[in-house]
């Protein structure tokens, strides 16, 4: 392990070697829960930026990568994920260090990572193009070439998994990677960086550079004309910066963006079931998921009693250290940032005259499993994204009303509806402005379905051919088998 006075070092991973930045700068990587620094990261500026980004030109422009073929790609892939299975503690009390997520979340997290991995390599070794059965002697069909340089901007909230995401299908259709995690984030991608290099990645393929946004690494990343494609997850007002950064080179943008979910549950729905996923759509990760179910919509018939077991399993949870395997619910959010931001939510302006039925502050940097009930539709603490673990419920009486309220935000991420009627099932799920609708169910995926959001929860779509359609460039290939003079 390499190590910066007494602790663990992680350094930026350029041209397949773990180097230190440019001008030696470092950061501190602080553990939410102890709040106390465990590990010392490179911090890289432009300039460090800009030399990862030469790097994955280079491996692109020159080098074996986009050549090799679709198989021996997946080989080299599979080989990674082989060593994601055996340091998976390793990655995952990464993510449980930086961000204060359960352990045991983590290691779900990874198990997901190495799928995603597995899943983008298989799909593009497997994947068909089309023909276009032509008239007079010709032949067309369609080719999907990589792109070239991909810079990749993952957030906080999953760092391994949603890395893994964006840079997984990039790699898998040929194409290298510059890699920005979250500056609060960072260990678990320069793990991925040293593996990829023991997997037998070609230098340059698979770049990491850590750093903050503005004015330093990842406004370089996006403002670089070498860069091909941005793939961004995180807040909607950066995803606009990005987007206004990358219309300048013209460069095409993936936006994953943040989410206000509505859960709506009706009263012929499953109501153990419904609470199940009521609670693990706002409070799994401590309710820091763009897909969380903030917004808990509740027909009146069965509202009182719904609620009363839903409060029972909300303070059910176990709260403690995320290093626990026990622990269902981290006693800390992931930074003081960020505990500031969501405990302001808990405060009489942003909740409007809504009550606070259970939850509220916790020790240090911690906020409890909170439901806040009779808030207005137009308080804060129902319009916003807070990003947290706090959920508002409220009564509707009607299909028609529910769509309405689920529907009244400038967010269209995702959306959750519990019902056994087959037929509501169907009618709402097409009326709700969703990228993703699940029903009596939550975080289900399936890789090849598309996902991202309308509105401001995002542009684009990635997921199977969806991810293959960004990372790549459609051609034509229009060919003669008939000499004209043998035509016709």
């Amino acid at each position: 392990m390499n190590t910066s006075g007494g602790l663990p070092f992680f350094g930026h991973v350029i041209d397949g070697e773990e180097v230190a930045s440019l001008d030696d700068a470092t950061m501190p990587d602080v553990d939410p829960y102890t709040r106390e620094q465990w590990a010392t990261i490179a911090c890289g500026a432009a300039a460090d930026a800009e030399v990862a980004v030469a790097a994955a030109r280079r491996a692109f422009d020159e080098g074996p990568w986009p050549r090799m073929g679709y198989a021996k790609r997946q080989e080299l892939m599979h080989r990674l994920a082989d060593l994601m299975g055996e340091h998976a503690e390793e990655l995952a009390m990464a993510d449980t260090r930086d961000m204060a997520k359960p352990i045991a979340q983590s290691l779900g997290d990874v198990e997901r990572s190495i799928l995603n991995v597995r899943f983008f390599a298989d799909h593009a070794r497997m994947a068909t193009a089309d023909t276009y059965p032509m008239d007079s002697g010709h032949h067309a069909y369609l080719r999907w070439e990589p792109v070239g340089v991909i810079a990749a901007i993952s957030p906080w909230n999953f760092p391994l998994m949603l890395g893994t995401w964006k840079v997984m299908p990039a790699l898998a259709w040929g194409n290298t990677v510059v890699w920005k995690p979250a500056e609060d984030t960072p260990a678990s991608a320069t793990i991925l960086g040293r593996l990829a290099i023991e997997a037998g990645f070609p230098p340059g393929v698979l770049n990491v550079v850590h750093g903050y946004g503005p004015d330093s690494a990842g406004a370089a990343l996006t403002a670089n004309p070498d860069v091909d494609r941005i793939t961004f997850t995180g807040e909607s007002g950066t995803g606009k910066v990005i987007s206004a950064v990358a219309a300048r080179n013209l460069t095409p943008v993936s936006l994953e963006l943040g989410g206000k979910g509505a859960n709506i549950v009706f009263d012929d729905a499953d109501l153990d079931n419904a609470v199940h996923w009521a609670v693990q759509a706002i409070f799994r990760n401590a309710g820091q998921v763009c897909l969380a179910g903030s917004r808990l919509y509740v027909q009146n018939g069965i509202y009182e009693e719904f609620l009363s077991r839903y409060k029972a399993a909300t303070e059910a949870l176990v709260i403690g250290d995320p290093k626990d395997p026990a622990t269902e619910f981290s006693a800390a959010l992931a930074s003081e940032e960020h505990f500031t931001k969501v405990s302001g939510y808990l405060g009489s302006a942003a909740l409007g005259g809504g009550q606070v039925l259970t939850g509220g502050l916790g020790q240090g940097w911690g906020v409890q499993p909170t439901i806040i009930t009779d808030a207005p539709a137009d308080a804060r603490v129902v319009k916003e994204e807070i990003f947290g673990p706090i959920t508002v419920a409220s009564r509707f009486d009607t299909e028609d009303e529910a769509i309405a309220l689920a529907n009244d935000t400038r967010y269209g991420l995702n959306a959750m509806v519990f019902t056994e009627n087959l037929s509501r099932a169907h009618r709402v799920s097409a009326a709700l402005h969703a990228g993703t609708v699940w029903v009596n169910c939550f975080y289900i995926r399936d890789l090849r379905a598309p996902f991202g959001g309308v509105g401001d929860s995002g542009v684009g779509r990635e997921g199977g051919d969806f991810s293959r359609e960004f990372f790549t460039e459609p051609k034509a290939v229009i060919m003669q088998i008939e000499p004209q003079a043998n035509q016709g």
